[in-house]
C-alpha cells in the first residue's frame, strides 16, 4: 500500500486578513488611481473666446460628473491644485471620477506672453467657455473646484447652465463687483505696489506676508520669474472687472445644486466668504472657515479639505461606502458636539451621511463647521 506523505499546501490569497493587515486590492487601487493622477492627458480645446488647455485624470465612470478645477490668479492649475490632489486620501477620491484641470488662457505651464494689445476674455466669458470644455470631453455633468478669479467663474457657470453642475466646492469666492471705495483703494495700492505685489496680497493672508512664509517666497519667485507676466496681468485684471453675482437668498438667482464655501480664517476673504454664505439657501450650502490655514487652504490644509470634500461627495450619493480615514474618526465626535453645542448658528447641507451610491439624496440640514 502507498505510504500516505504529509503535503503542505500555501494559501496564495488569504480569504481572511489578520486584523490590522494591509488590503493588496484596494492598495493597488489606491496605486492606480496615483498613476492615472500622475498620466495626466493635455489637450487645447477651441473656444469662441480663444483656446483653453485643459489636463484629463483618470478614466470615465457610468453615470458619474467629472471633477472640473479652476485655479486662482497668479497661479496654473499645478500650483493651485497639485498639492491637494497628490494627498493620500484623495486618491480614494480620485478613482471614482474624471478630474478636469482647466488652466486659463495663458496661464499654462510654458504659456507664451500674449501679444501687446490682446484683449483677455471678461470672467463671464471664461465661463461661457466651460460648455465647449464639457463638449470636448463628452460630459453632461460636473462638481465644480474652483480658488479665489476659479471661483468666481465656476459659479457664474452655475447660475447660467445650472442643469450640468450637480455641486460647487468654493474657495475664497467673492461674489461682488468692486464697488467705488475698493476701485479707489487698488488704484491707491496700485500707485505703490507692483501688480505682482497686489497678486501676493489677493493670495495670502497678512500673517503669510509679514512672516515670508515659504508659500509666499515660492509665489513671488513664481511672479518675479514668469515669462507669462503680461498674461498673469490680464486675467488679474479680468477678475477685477467682475460683475456682481447678485445672490440673493429665496430670490432667482442662486444655486441649485450643493454648494461648499471655504475660506481660511484671517484670510484676504474672509467677509467675502461669510457675506457669500449669507446669500444662499441654508439647507444647500455648507460653510466650512478653515484655522491656521492662511489664504490657500487647498495647500496649507490638504487634508482637512481632502476629508471635508469627501464628505461633500458622499452626502451628493456617491461613495457611500467609502470607509473613514483617521481625520474623519477623529472629527466626528468633534462635529457633532459642535453642532449639539452651537444650535443658534446657520444650518448648512450636511458633508456626510449619504445612502445608496450613485442616488443623490435628499440634503440633510447640518452646522457651520470650523476646524
Amino acid at each position: 500500500m502507498t505510504e500516505l506523505q504529509e503535503v503542505q499546501i500555501t494559501e496564495e490569497k488569504p480569504l481572511l486578513r489578520a486584523p490590522g493587515a494591509p488590503d493588496p486590492g484596494k492598495d493597488a487601487e489606491l496605486i492606480a488611481a496615483k498613476l492615472l493622477q500622475e498620466q495626466g492627458q493635455k489637450h487645447t480645446v477651441e473656444t469662441p473666446y480663444g483656446v483653453v488647455t485643459i489636463t484629463i485624470h483618470g478614466t470615465p465612470k457610468p453615470k458619474r460628473p467629472a471633477i472640473l478645477t479652476y485655479h486662482d490668479v497668479g497661479q496654473n492649475h499645478l500650483s493651485c491644485f497639485d498639492t491637494l490632489f497628490h494627498f493620500e486620501d484623495m486618491q480614494e477620491i480620485i478613482k471614482n471620477f474624471v478630474v478636469i484641470h482647466v488652466d486659463a488662457p495663458g496661464m499654462e505651464e510654458g504659456a507664451p506672453a500674449f501679444p501687446l494689445g490682446y484683449q483677455y476674455p471678461s470672467l463671464d466669458q471664461l465661463a461661457d467657455m466651460i460648455p465647449c470644455i464639457l463638449q470636448y470631453v463628452n460630459f453632461t455633468s460636473i462638481i465644480g473646484i474652483g480658488v479665489g478669479a476659479g471661483a468666481y467663474i465656476l459659479a457664474r457657470y452655475s447660475l447660467s447652465h445650472a442643469d450640468t453642475v450637480e455641486g460647487l466646492v468654493l474657495v475664497n469666492i467673492d461674489p461682488n463687483a468692486k464697488g467705488w471705495m475698493d476701485w479707489a483703494a487698488h488704484k491707491l495700492t496700485g500707485l505703490t505696489s507692483s501688480n505682482s505685489e497686489m497678486i501676493l496680497q489677493h493670495l495670502f493672508s497678512q500673517e503669510e506676508l509679514s512672516k515670508n512664509t515659504e508659500l509666499v517666497q515660492q509665489q513671488r519667485h513664481v511672479l518675479s520669474h514668469a515669462t507669462n507676466l503680461p498674461n498673469i496681468q490680464l486675467y488679474w485684471s479680468s477678475y477685477n472687472s467682475r460683475r456682481d453675482l447678485s445672490l440673493e437668498r429665496g430670490g432667482d438667482i442662486t444655486f441649485k445644486c450643493p454648494v461648499m464655501l471655504v475660506v481660511g480664517d484671517q484670510a484676504p476673504h474672509e467677509d467675502a466668504v461669510v457675506e457669500c454664505n449669507s446669500k444662499l439657501d441654508p439647507t444647500q450650502t455648507s460653510f466650512l472657515k478653515m484655522a491656521d490655514s492662511g489664504g490657500q487652504p487647498q495647500l496649507t490644509q490638504p487634508g482637512k479639505l481632502t476629508e471635508a470634500f469627501k464628505y461633500f461627495v458622499q452626502g451628493m450619493g456617491y461613495m457611500a461606502s467609502s470607509c473613514m480615514t483617521r481625520l474623519s474618526r477623529s472629527r466626528t465626535a468633534s462635529l457633532s458636539s459642535a453642532a449639539s453645542g452651537d444650535g443658534n448658528r446657520s444650518r448648512s447641507r450636511t458633508l456626510s451621511q449619504s445612502s445608496e451610491a450613485g442616488a443623490p439624496q435628499p440634503p440633510a440640514p447640518t452646522m457651520e463647521v470650523s476646524c
